[in-house]
């Protein structure tokens, strides 16, 4: 007889776990309460999907998880990057690195990992059902009962990969398991400043982010949008320090150098574009590596006339244009969810989990992965790679 299992939840972490599973021995039903699965898989990477991040050294990845570094040290030296894209690749799949390290599909299409990840499951006659929403999980003597808006379902194992929603969590607390409140990560800042007014879309390839309060300071891409600040800069230090801007109930200040150059060696920098193109209008001397609406919206919120000569450019007003440039200070007023890719801090204890298979410690035949963890990383596939490793150690476990 075949063992059964229910996979509560069909995203990345539930989808690789059934893929991985042997079908000789088991019968898996994916329980999914949407009606369609893997709904993150489709809009990562604006509906590419960022699978991976190029990082190969387990000792290094686990340095872009805020919350899990440790425990995944042992999860990644089993299963790494490298491992996610052989094997999408044995199956028809071939991944490409591109230059900032993230890792996508070479048809551009998150669509090829959806199609994979089905074909595996259908392959193996395991079924998916949607639109069940499980409402609550008994233990009875040596099995599980699933009691759903669509029925209940026995299970002889239990895989767990709901993402971090407060229902979720609920029902593992029910059973038994201690919960850390999950709280966002990975998103931008509403700002509203007469710097960043109508440029949304303007980017800065490496930029100085610091929250004076909190003693951090982050560096990298920076993106002006509709509502404030993003880019990777921004988001890294949002998942770095999500439980600290929610206790600051997400106002606060932040410093931005957009250029990454102290003031001392822009004074050079202007100073010596001074003394060889005196004659320049300010408005056309794009001095540093910043787009020209955003310098000629520095120019009006320092108050320059845009067809002063670049000699005739007064110390003060220097200053003040190297303030705006190196170390603006903005008011943040909220946040905004980065894109639809909706990320959290916290989840189940960690101390709770077994991370040489992934299955807990309070409940015999139950495995727990994923976001309903409290695990998670910074953007550029990072979130998606442990969904697959620790996916791939519960397959591995239960397979014998």
């Amino acid at each position: 007889m075949k063992k059964k299992i229910i996979v509560v939840g069909g995203g990345a972490a539930g989808f690789f776990c059934a893929a991985n599973l042997d079908d000789k021995k088991f019968e898996v039903k994916i329980l999914e309460q949407n009606s369609d699965v893997l709904q993150k898989v489709k809009i990562s990477g604006g509906g590419r999907c960022n699978v991976t991040h190029a990082c190969f050294d387990p000792r290094d990845l686990v340095n872009f998880y805020p919350r899990g570094n440790k425990e995944l040290l042992s999860v990644f030296s089993k299963f790494q990057p490298g491992d996610t894209m052989e094997w999408f690749a044995n199956r028809n799949v071939p991944l490409k690195i591109e230059n900032d390290n993230r890792i996508f599909p070479e048809s551009n299409s998150s669509q090829s990992i959806i199609n994979c990840l089905k074909k595996e499951i259908q392959e193996k006659n395991f079924e998916i059902v949607t639109k069940t929403s499980v409402r609550e999980i008994q233990k009875t003597e040596n099995q599980y009962l699933v009691k759903t808006n669509n029925g209940d379902f026995i299970a002889d194992y239990i895989i767990y990969t709901t993402g971090s929603s407060p229902k979720s969590l609920k029902i593992l607390k029910n059973l038994g398991h201690k919960t850390v409140p999950a709280v966002p990560s990975l998103f931008t800042f509403n700002i509203h400043d007469e710097l960043l007014n109508e440029l949304p879309g303007t980017s800065f390839e490496w930029a100085e982010v610091s929250i004076p309060k909190l003693k951090m300071e982050e560096s990298g891409p920076l993106l002006i949008t509709h509502w404030g600040l993003s880019g990777p800069a921004i988001l890294k230090i949002s998942a770095w320090k999500a439980r600290e801007l929610f206790d600051l109930n997400y106002q606060f200040e932040i410093k931005v150098n957009f250029i990454a150059e102290t003031i001392e060696d822009a004074e050079i920098i202007f100073a010596e574009f001074k003394q060889h193109h005196p004659k320049k209008t300010i408005a056309q001397s794009k001095i540093f590596n910043v787009t020209q609406r955003f310098w000629n919206q520095l120019l009006a919120v320092s108050r320059i006339n845009p067809e002063k000569q670049v000699a005739q450019i007064s110390q003060k007003e220097m200053r003040s244009l190297l303030d705006q440039l190196c170390r603006k200070t903005f008011k943040v007023e909220g946040k905004s969810t980065f894109k639809d890719e909706f990320v959290t801090a916290g989840g189940v204890e960690l101390k709770e989990i077994n991370f040489k298979n992934m299955s807990s410690k309070i409940l015999e035949n139950f495995y727990i992965a994923g976001e309903v963890l409290n695990i998670d990383a910074v953007t550029g596939g990072f979130n998606f790679q442990a969904c697959w490793s620790e996916a791939w150690l519960m397959a591995e476990d239960l397979n014998g």
